[in-house]
């Protein structure tokens, strides 16, 4: 009665095509495998319960193809569907087939001690119940968040790395390098914080969260070691925010070296072939620093200090004389008697074509860090009428880090440099570069160049004392500067330029004895060195791996054996490899430090430039007010552009700003206006106008 029963069903389902939608119902039972971590969901085998009919269905189909094709096994999949539709057999027939025969094989496969699983350990959407669905897409796009996350961290640290910074390879500067590192951390912190919070919000809703907040387990994924890591970044990037940065520099800086426990419980949390991703820029980041830190030392002293009245100092430093380095270029400074740990960047004030045996920085004391600097000038006692003397405040130098070359000033016909207060250091090395290479025969610099100086207060003009041969020089055939300063927050007094400048370059100066000084900073180093140690470093660290691995890393008995090493142990082996190989490249390092330093000539006396400054300051102020000044008023850059395209005719002019960030933005906007000859409309050839901003700070 049941075979008559099932025969005329089979008859009819194969007679419509259609199979009943419960024969392709299955419940999925796991079974536990009894091997080690009963959480992960690899240690347990699915078993798919499926309706007997349709078993029987299936087995009567297969008998019936068989029949038709003996090489079934063996006859590619594409040539058996085209055969199947050619004989009319239904499209769901052969699907119903190809999920038995996968089972088959995949429990076949498992027999012979070959484990095969998914990659992924949630069930595929088909199967999850509507209610539930939303919730696993929710999880996907928190793992999709995670992953995006870490591809920001393998390019985060390249923008930083002074010495190694790629960015320079394509005209990109240090300081504004360093944009595109805030640019990469936040979007880093955004998605992790995106990924940790869709994570934790699922555990919630499943009530899991007590189970899995805490869980370090020894194989996949260690939550607890990302949530330190969440932590540890979310800490960073607020200390990053500019309202903290600017006011509160040592709390950025020290939390700003939690970067360490990072990257290391990254590592916990995503396993060593995650980390592989990132590891290129962690491990060339800390070549970088080390060489940075060696480059440091040892210690040097300040020659001299000229203090002027608007709380600023000008601070002059030895170098040696084959030290070269380009115009805007900075460098980080460290007095150990103010912060043992703490660096500062500031921009260089001098041209090394200029000055062959010193560089100097100009420094506006608006900080803590600033203020014990200017506090320990000031203190200094007096000798002699303006003049201290004093032992030497040693300091370490690190860098100088600017432009490649002087290409990006050589290409323009004209230069408009636009400074607002103490942003005006870099122009002032600008304008001694392009200076000493024309009095060079060097004709390949601008001719042409206009300075637009914005102060508060009109004792900031006496920062103007080191371009004041510029200003003065009256020859037709040599440099052509001219000068635009505004007085923004102070009203006409009567005073000329000339009387402001001769009235605040009388400053005070502090000179330091010199006898101590036994070492001049001698720049970075060459790109071959730098190549060399990445290269040995690298080649090391993969060495170490090796050894350590068949050290320590037990070794499975069978090649077929489903055992792996616990994902930590992997970890904790690529840590060691890596300071192994840090570690041995230190030592190299010091070596040719040390090797440097012995040929390094002792520096002779150092004529520290107190006369000099004070000559300068009193030599002669005339031609000065042929120059502009203005008081209680912002300058007007739509009528600045329009007068200086007048007095240049048709050229390539560069536009260079350093100052507030909406003194920039009004700049930028005007700069495109001209390019696109809004303004210059009725001049026959119009000029371009190629916009650069300059930070003062970092």
């Amino acid at each position: 009665m049941g075979v008559k029963w099932l025969t005329l069903l089979f008859n009819k389902t194969f007679s419509r095509a259609n199979m009943p939608e419960e024969w392709r119902l299955s419940e999925i039972i796991h079974i536990y495998k009894k091997k080690r971590d009963a959480q992960a969901c690899r240690k347990y085998r699915d078993i798919k319960l499926l309706s007997h009919i349709m078993k029987l269905w299936e087995t009567l189909i297969e008998r019936r193809l068989r029949r038709e094709t003996e090489a079934y096994d063996s006859v590619p999949w594409g040539l058996i569907w085209n055969t199947l539709k050619d004989k009319g057999t239904p499209v769901s027939f052969g699907n119903a087939i190809v999920a038995g025969r996968l089972d088959q094989w995949r429990e076949a496969l498992e027999d012979k001690g070959l484990q095969v699983t998914r990659e992924k350990t949630i069930p595929t959407e088909a199967i999850i119940p509507i209610s539930r669905r939303w919730q696993y897409k929710t999880l996907r796009l928190a793992t999709r968040c995670g992953l995006l996350a870490e591809a920001c961290l393998a390019l985060l640290l390249f923008p930083i790395m002074r010495g190694m910074n790629v960015f320079r390879l394509f005209g990109i500067q240090f300081e504004a390098s360093v944009r595109y590192h805030i640019w990469l951390g936040t979007m880093m912190v955004s998605l992790a914080t995106l990924h940790g919070a869709g994570t934790l919000f699922i555990w919630g809703i499943k009530n899991q969260i007590q189970d899995e907040i805490w869980k370090w387990q020894t194989t996949g994924r260690i939550y607890l070691a990302g949530e330190i890591s969440l932590v540890a970044g979310l800490v960073i990037w607020v200390t990053s925010l500019p309202q903290v940065r600017r006011k509160r520099f040592e709390i950025f800086y020290y939390t700003h070296h939690l970067y360490t426990i990072f990257i290391i419980f990254f590592l916990f949390h995503t396993g060593d072939r995650h980390f592989y991703m990132v590891f290129p820029a962690i491990f060339l980041f800390a070549i970088e620093r080390l060489l940075r830190i060696i480059q440091s030392r040892p210690e040097t002293c300040i020659l001299s200090a000229r203090i002027f009245p608007f709380k600023a100092i000008e601070v002059i430093l030895p170098k040696e004389q084959r030290l070269k380095y380009t115009p805007t270029s900075i460098i980080f400074l460290k007095i150990p008697s103010i912060s043992m740990f703490q660096w500062h960047s500031f921009s260089i004030a001098s041209s090394s074509s200029v000055d062959n045996d010193t560089m100097s920085i100009i420094i506006k004391c608006d900080g803590s860090w600033t203020n014990s600097l200017y506090d320990i000038v000031q203190r200094m006692p007096v000798d002699g009428p303006d003049q201290r003397s004093q032992m030497c405040i040693p300091v370490s130098v690190e860098g100088p880090y600017g432009p490649a070359s002087t290409d990006f000033l050589s290409k323009y016909d004209s230069l408009l440099l636009v400074a607002g207060g103490i942003g005006v250091t870099p122009f002032l090395s600008i304008l001694q570069e392009i200076s000493s290479a024309q009095n060079r025969g060097r004709k390949n610099f601008p001719t042409k160049t206009q300075l637009v100086y914005i102060t508060k207060k009109r004792n900031s003009i006496g920062i103007l004392n080191s371009v004041l041969p510029l200003l003065t020089n009256k020859k037709a055939n040599e440099f052509n500067l001219k000068l635009k300063t505004y007085v923004t927050q102070e009203t006409q007094s009567g005073a000329t330029l000339s009387e402001l400048i001769r009235e605040y370059s009388q400053v005070e100066i502090v000179n330091f004895d010199t006898g101590r000084i036994s070492y001049s900073p001698n720049g970075y180093g060459s790109s071959l060195l730098m190549a060399a140690i990445v290269g040995f470093s690298s080649i090391l660290f993969f060495v170490l791996v090796i050894i350590i691995s068949h050290a320590f890393l037990p070794q499975p008995k069978k090649a077929s054996s489903k055992e792996k090493n616990a994902s930590s142990l992997v970890d904790l082996i690529l840590i060691c490899a890596f300071a192994l190989s840090i570690i041995s490249s230190i030592i190299v390092l010091l070596f040719w430090r040390s090797k440097d330093l012995r040929k390094q000539k002792p520096p002779m006396a150092l004529k520290h430039k107190g006369k000099e400054m004070q000559a300068n300051s009193v030599q002669s102020y005339e031609n000065l007010d042929e120059h502009e000044l203005y008081f209680g008023a912002r300058p007007d850059f739509h009528d600045i552009f329009l007068k200086f395209t007048k007095e240049t005719g048709g050229s390539y002019v560069g536009v260079l700003v350093c100052g507030p960030e909406e003194m920039k933005e009004s700049v930028a906007s005007i700069c495109r206006l001209s390019s696109q000859g809004s303004i210059t409309a009725n001049q026959r050839k119009k000029p371009y106008f190629n916009f650069h901003s300059l930070n003062f700070t970092l």
